[in-house]
């Protein structure tokens, strides 16, 4: 048992990795009433920075339109930096696949509301996220055979 390694996590830093808002129809689009419709986009990526340290970082893409008229578009790409010492590499895939995003997840969510109130835009709070089921879903996915009809 001495041999084996303490099992450590920690989250180093917190950081915004780049954020972005466009208004591609202002000023004319505060005229039109508002009934949006809201295209949600997730996504995730994990980078090695050292042995045991690894840069995760989530984007959150929101497109609203109006119509055929895209009302706003605001994206947010959020990071962190996560020390995992001791973990076996199947111990580490729910750590940086399910609990680092979902740790990510309210900052990017807070500067996604943010954004688009500061864009004069009603206020947009976005769902929680369920990182564990999307983890699972992609651990199956890649786990899945591939085949060609």
């Amino acid at each position: 048992m001495a041999d084996q390694e303490e099992k450590k996590f920690s989250i180093q830093k917190i950081f915004c990795k780049d954020v972005s808002f466009e208004t591609p129809n202002s000023p004319e689009i505060f005229t039109q009433k508002w009934q949006p419709e809201v295209d949600f986009n997730l996504g995730t990526h994990v980078e090695p920075i050292d042995d045991d340290v690894f840069e995760v970082a989530i984007t959150v893409t929101v497109t609203v339109k109006i119509g055929d008229q895209v009302a706003y578009l605001a994206e947010v790409v959020q990071a962190g930096i996560f020390t995992l010492k001791g973990f076996t590499d199947a111990e580490r895939g729910p750590l940086l696949g399910s609990y680092s995003p979902s740790a990510l997840f309210p900052y990017a969510r807070e500067a996604i509301s943010d954004l688009v109130s500061k864009g004069g835009f009603p206020q947009l709070l976005l769902t929680p996220v369920n990182f564990d089921a999307v983890y699972a879903q992609h651990v199956q996915q890649q786990s899945a055979p591939n085949t060609v009809n």
